[in-house]
């Protein structure tokens, strides 16, 4: 389990007890987070959208001269980011303290609980498309008040910031130039394989355009942050550091095929183990800001587990591959596709599934009231279904009872009457009723305290809250910040759910 704590970085425990710390590969205290993950169509006047590789050809035999050559035809479209925001501080509370005889005998100060300070922080970004749409890692400036933006040539630009999704740790900025501005080509991040040479360019602890390689050691990393996120890595030997956030992952031909986001370190520096989030990934979530200004998944409908050798044996499965529905929403896509509890999936929209993980970033990106073929083994035999994906309002609605079964609360939007009394409460959602001897009933919530981040994660509205917990698994310990309805003050609080 990965335990939060003030830094950047974070001690996750390996199966020999040994503490491994994860570290964003993000230089500055600006954006270091409670959990560390250092993460349609559009058109831009006159100029081609992210530019794509449209087949594989042969590697390079001279390689001599190929990463300079990468090097080169790249570095021009990678950018250095300096951002600026205000860190919430919080004072620790007194014992005591909000007794009147003990500040009355004691002379406690009125001192604020809670104050603000200046922080500042560096990443890297890469330009998208000749319009100046910068695509970076989401705790690089998500939470930014001023992005200012250098390119390769000096030049300094301010950037706005688009959009974001902190669920894949991505971002995108617009910077305004005068003339089109070169860009990177993106290449097929599923094409991409194991041993394969890849170059990593970006601005480790402010040192401008850094050039490292190495091969590709493993795909499908899961599992490595937030369990609610959505990870499918790329794991790299190349050497990314602190400062490298946001930068690209470049196969031999000078293809963008990774955003680099995390390290996994016991030094906080680099170990040889990083992670990059692939390519296809990357550009769906740019594109679906870019021309919507936010990230609307695709809902399903269904809960899933891996196949496990035991599972595998007891369905009559030869191989343990594919994705195990253990629940279906009543009333969402799968049910009306005729997808049953019990079923497992194998393919889905073309594409073999062979975890759990796997249908769920596949079925996210895919565009919502698309009809898709699914393919799902029951009783050994091989069906084929189709699907039409659904919305997150459409999940919203299905999950609402998500919140009771596994927090024994119900909840409500934050009201800006409410958000207002506290500086603390920037967004989140209200708790209505406390259910007696519920999960969080247990931890000491009551009617009118807010709960603004889960497992790090900070709520953005009521459909955000429902769907973070319907994606939570029984007897899950989470980790909640939330505001005392009674004091105004913002603190963590654990929980298991039911």
């Amino acid at each position: 389990m990965i335990y939060g704590s003030n830094g950047c970085a974070k001690s996750h425990y390996n199966k020999k007890g040994d503490a491994v710390k994860i570290r964003q590969v993000f230089n500055g205290s600006a954006f270091r987070m409670c959990t560390i993950i250092c993460a349609g169509m559009f058109f831009v006047f006159f100029f081609s959208p992210f530019s794509q590789a449209a087949e594989k050809r042969p590697l390079p035999t001279d390689f001599s001269n190929a990463i300079i050559q990468v090097a080169k035809k790249n570095i021009p479209s990678i950018v250095h980011i300096e951002v600026a925001a205000r860190q919430e501080q919080v004072r620790p509370a007194l014992p005591f303290e909000d007794d009147p005889f003990f500040r009355f005998f004691f002379g406690v100060p009125n001192a604020p609980r809670n104050s603000e300070r200046d922080v500042r922080g560096v990443g890297t970004g890469i330009i998208i498309d000749a319009g100046g749409h910068i695509l970076t890692n989401y705790h690089v400036a998500g939470g930014a008040t001023k992005i200012d933006v250098l390119l390769s040539d000096g030049r300094r630009f301010e950037a706005k910031l688009i959009g974001s999704d902190p669920k894949t740790d991505l971002a995108v900025l617009k910077i305004q130039a005068k003339e089109q501005l070169p860009y990177v080509t993106f290449g097929d991040s599923d094409k991409a394989e194991v041993g394969e040479w890849v170059v990593a360019i970006g601005h480790p602890r402010g040192l401008t355009q850094t050039v490292t390689h190495g091969i590709i050691s493993a795909k499908h990393r899961r599992g490595i942050t937030d369990p609610s996120s959505y990870q499918d890595f790329i794991q790299t030997d190349a050497a990314i550091n602190p400062g490298n956030s946001g930068g690209p992952l470049l196969n031999l031909h000078g293809e963008v095929i990774g955003i680099n986001t995390v390290i996994v370190s016991s030094s906080g520096g680099f170990e040889g183990i990083g992670l990059s989030i692939p390519s296809n990934i990357a550009t769906h979530i740019a594109k679906t800001i870019i021309s919507r200004g936010k990230v609307e998944r695709g809902w399903l409908g269904i809960g899933t587990q891996d196949v496990t050798p035991e599972l595998a044996k007891q369905l009559g499965i030869q191989a343990p591959k594919g994705a195990y529905v253990a629940d279906v929403a009543k009333g969402g896509p799968a049910e009306q596709a005729g997808i049953k509890k019990g079923d497992v999936i194998v393919e889905y929209n073309g594409k073999n599934i062979p975890d759990s993980n796997t249908i769920r970033n596949e079925v996210a990106i895919t565009a919502i009231g698309k009809e898709v073929r699914a393919v799902v083994l029951r009783d050994g035999k091989r069906q084929n279904l189709t699907v039409r994906i659904g919305s997150p309002q459409e999940a919203a609605r299905a999950l609402a009872g998500s919140v009771k079964n596994r927090l024994g609360v119900e909840v409500g939007a934050l009201q800006q009457k409410d958000a207002g009394k506290f500086k603390s409460a920037a967004g989140g959602v209200v708790i209505t009723k406390v259910e007696p001897n519920g999960p969080l009933a247990k931890v000491g919530f009551e009617a009118g305290d807010m709960i603004l981040e889960v497992n790090g994660q900070a709520i953005t509205g009521l459909d955000h809250f429902i769907e973070l917990a319907a994606a939570m698994r029984p007897n899950q310990q989470i980790t909640l910040r939330a505001v005392d309805r009674r004091t105004g003050r913002a603190g963590y609080v654990r929980a298991v759910t039911r």
